[in-house]
């Protein structure tokens, strides 16, 4: 058996079971099964299986490479910021995170709950299946994470330590590159489908109002340290079933805009929506389920809404925010971020290095090519009028009328 008690290195399979038994997870007699299922841009995850006692738990390990490409130097760091922030994420909205029961810093890697029961959201939703519950648990765990991470409620000198604990310079410059920088210039590592590079070209890169919002957006990124971010919320970050949601992969965890959180889940869901249009050949079946991603949206923005307002009433510590008028504006600015980093993701997963099967998975030409021009209109929609984008009906609202204009311009 290797030492794993001296310096890191890249887990096999193999590895990955003896890792299990030195760290006693499992009984003497368990008989171990592993296999390797991250799927991911960045990490290695194992499923390490006790097939005799019907017991289970994931090993994640992250290494100092990105899967993605080389190009991506990364401290492995981030498995420590991924272990602490959601054995916080357990304790601000339990039931939506999975239990953490190690952490390695010498081996770089996090053992927790398996969720094999679920799915990841992005697959299912490919399937087109329907999660009636899950706008009430997505709200739910935003507003938890979100508000009672922030000055208004965490006293500001123990904010100030969360924010020094969860620097995190790596990944956070993955961001600020992929999403704030790259789709807004013809830079070599974006990756554009054919038929839609004139349309970017002109309705991106030649939109000097465009870009110069967007250098307004990373700059406020950059500088607003409001919440503690899960940082990549995407569908392909959500294991869900039809009665339970559970928010994995917090590595891109800082402090920032809270608005960049919920931004993420919409536009994963719009590109759900897109993906539905356009692969889905009965007209009733679409119809239903265009209407319950419609819905979902309208949902997700609506009772965070609801659901925030309640729990500054409840929560708030700091005295400022009791005066008249501020909570409003507190979180006008965080629907204001939410639309434009809702528009930021939309565009860079169909200009920038990392897409999303939603779109890439549509295999007819003219048909990619019309759900990529709506999603790049919707996005560039949100971001220049992100300012009047307040309401789940406004969302959707931008969605129908990109729709309207893409499928006349045809």
């Amino acid at each position: 058996m290797k030492d794993f008690t001296v310096e890191y290195f890249t887990m096999t399979e193999q590895d990955a079971s003896e890792y299990a038994k030195a760290i006693k997870l499992f009984p003497e007699e368990a008989e171990l099964t592993c296999k390797e299922i991250g799927d991911g841009n960045l990490n290695y995850v194992f499923k390490i299986e006790d097939v005799k006692n019907n017991q289970s738990i994931i090993i994640k390990q992250a290494g100092p490479v990105a899967r993605i490409s080389d190009e991506f130097k990364l401290s492995p760091d981030r498995n420590r910021i991924e272990s602490e922030i959601l054995g916080l994420q357990y304790k601000l909205a339990p039931g939506f995170v999975p239990k953490v029961y190690n952490y390695d810093p010498i081996m770089n890697c996090t053992v927790m709950d398996d969720l094999s029961d679920h799915e990841i959201m992005r697959t299912a939703l490919l399937k087109h299946k329907k999660f009636p519950l899950f706008a009430d648990h997505i709200s739910t765990f935003l507003v938890n994470t979100l508000l009672l991470t922030s000055d208004v409620v965490v006293g500001h000198k123990e904010k100030k330590e969360l924010v020094k604990q969860f620097i995190n310079p790596e990944l956070c410059e993955i961001t600020e590159d992929l999403v704030y920088t790259e789709p807004f210039y013809d830079c070599p590592r974006n990756e554009i489908f054919e038929g839609s590079k004139e349309f970017v070209k002109e309705n991106i890169w030649n939109d000097k109002k465009l870009v110069l919002e967007s250098a307004k957006l990373k700059f406020e990124f950059l500088t607003n340290a409001q919440s503690l971010l899960h940082g990549d919320l995407h569908t392909g970050s959500i294991f869900i079933k039809e009665d339970s949601t559970k928010v994995i992969d917090p590595e891109f965890a800082f402090y920032g805009p809270a608005g960049y959180d919920i931004g993420n889940v919409i536009a994963n869901l719009i590109f759900a929506y897109a993906n539905g249009k356009f692969t889905i050949d009965d007209e009733e079946a679409r119809d239903e389920y265009l209407n319950y991603l419609v819905t979902t949206i309208k949902d997700v923005v609506n009772l965070f809404t609801d659901k925030f307002n309640k729990a500054w009433d409840e929560n708030a510590t700091e005295r400022v925010a009791g005066y008249d008028g501020f909570k409003e504006y507190y979180l006008d600015t965080i629907l204001r971020d939410t639309a434009a980093v809702t528009g930021l993701e939309l565009l860079r997963r169909i200009i920038g290095l990392a897409k999303v099967k939603d779109i890439t998975s549509i295999e007819d030409t003219e048909a990619r090519v019309l759900a990529e021009t709506i999603c790049i209109t919707v996005g560039k929609t949100f971001i220049l009028n992100r300012e009047s984008i307040k309401t789940g009906a406004d969302f959707i609202s931008v969605l129908q009328s990109a729709e309207l204009t893409s499928v006349k311009g045809v």
